[in-house]
């Protein structure tokens, strides 16, 4: 058996988020998941006959540097809003683009309608940046090739 294994994996240089078409330059890390509802369906007996599905979900999170929070909030209260949290979620996109190596085509995440769900201020005795955290649930997220 011939198993090609590879060690070209994506480094975090390749990677780029955008929020409503801006660069996140401050991005520290993000998660962009869908999570499908399903179970184990039961007959007769002790084994499962089927898996059923119900809902689906997309969320995930953005950990940027305090300055790219602060403009966001800034943009949201120059549109009327109080933060971040308050904007209607038909209004933000969040697109994750990667590629793996200098060759390859761009892959993109696409997440629409999304709501950032808290909004915040924390800091640690030492630090020396301010890093937060954005959670969000979103409405769809589709991969583009």
């Amino acid at each position: 058996m011939n198993i090609n294994i590879t060690t070209s994996e994506c480094a975090w240089a390749h990677f780029e988020v955008k929020i409503l078409n801006r660069v996140i330059k401050g991005l520290r890390g993000f998660e962009s998941k869908k999570t499908v509802d399903a179970e184990h369906l039961y007959g007769a007996g002790m084994e499962p006959i089927d898996i059923t599905k119900g809902n689906i979900k997309y969320e995930g999170n953005i950990k940027i540097l305090g300055f790219e929070a602060d403009a966001m909030n800034k943009a949201a209260q120059d549109a009327g809003y109080d933060d971040i949290t308050e904007v209607p979620h038909e209004l933000i996109v969040i697109s994750i683009s990667f590629k793996r190596r200098i060759t390859d085509k761009i892959k993109s995440y696409i997440s629409t309608g999304v709501q950032f769900l808290e909004d915040g201020v924390s800091m640690d005795q030492g630090a020396k940046n301010r890093e937060i955290t954005l959670p969000y649930i979103a409405m769809s997220r589709q991969q583009l090739h």
